[in-house]
């Protein structure tokens, strides 16, 4: 996955949230992420684009400490 924003990801299924490590070493979690958004975030030609526009500013999310 190569990306210039997003380092890795992880989702879970059963808790519907998504993680996600950004390259800047910031990690999140977003809640209630159904999967036919993870969806498409998997078949985004971009992940980075499709984060920021479908993602980042959609769900709630919470700082993840690492």
């Amino acid at each position: 996955m190569p990306s210039s924003v997003i380092k890795r990801y992880l989702y879970d299924a059963t808790r519907q949230e998504l993680v996600i490590e950004l390259v800047s070493g910031k990690s999140y979690v977003y809640e209630d992420v159904p999967r036919e958004a993870y969806d498409a975030f998997l078949a985004a030609p971009s992940k980075g684009a499709h984060y920021n526009a479908e993602i980042r500013d959609v769900f709630y999310f919470r700082p993840l400490n690492t």
